[in-house]
């Protein structure tokens, strides 16, 4: 049963329910981009994302061995997890050159990396969530050498998957942002979700954009883009 709202975020609120170790996470319809800087709806999103992490989360827990937050699906927009504490560091893997990497390194927009980069963020809107290293996280103590790597492990695990997952549907997935977290004895799991907010995905012929770019560049037909984009993963059985 969803009890009191223990936390709301630009995306989701988090509920407490009957069980300590248990929560359920409501998705919005809400968008913002830039920090919050930008704000919008995109109608259908919440469901969309609700349904695709969710779909995502179990083929990675049984197909690739990565243990996640996921307990099971509730309602379109609602799902019972695993109530974590959140390792403050967005985990970013990139494929493709895009977004703020482009104007960092001067490159554009497409080009192909000769590996899988990993990249670190701490968690902190009023920060601007900086980049940070191995250094800054063990220094800072926002988690030990032995889960950093293991979080590494899986993000790569991870970017495995997902990459021939979405190959098969004909999507290229350029880059995406994972967040982990630890359970109430100590296991770490993939938390938050893996959808069109947090991933980059483009059409493999058209090289069409089916992600939350739209929302943010202004390209127009962001709720066509959602909806292409949960019908191709229920289509991938």
């Amino acid at each position: 049963m969803k009890k009191e709202q223990l936390y709301e975020g630009k995306a989701k609120k988090v509920f407490a329910t009957d069980r300590a170790n248990e929560c359920i996470v409501s998705y919005k319809d809400d968008a913002t981009a830039f920090n919050g800087l930008k704000k919008g709806t995109i109608r259908g999103k919440g469901e969309i994302n609700n349904r695709m992490t969710n779909y995502l989360m179990q083929h990675l827990e049984k197909e690739a061995g990565i243990p996640t937050h996921l307990i099971s699906e509730l309602s379109p927009t609602d799902t019972l997890v695993k109530r974590v504490k959140i390792v403050p560091l967005e985990v970013i893997v990139r494929n493709v050159i895009a977004g703020s990497l482009s104007k960092r390194l001067g490159a554009p927009e497409g080009t192909e990396l000769k590996c899988p980069v990993l990249e670190f963020c701490y968690k902190d809107d009023e920060l601007g969530d900086p980049m940070v290293n191995d250094y800054h996280i063990l220094a800072m103590g926002w988690t030990d050498e032995a889960t950093l790597s293991k979080i590494k492990d899986y993000a790569f695990r991870t970017n495995e998957y997902l990459k021939k997952f979405f190959s098969e549907i004909g999507i290229d997935l350029i880059d995406f942002k994972l967040e982990f977290g630890i359970t109430a004895d100590g296991v770490l799991v993939l938390a938050d979700e893996i959808s069109p907010d947090t991933c980059r995905f483009w059409d493999s012929k058209t090289k069409e954009k089916l992600d939350k770019d739209r929302f943010r560049r202004d390209l127009g037909d962001v709720e066509g883009a959602y909806q292409e984009m949960i019908r191709r993963v229920f289509t991938h059985e």
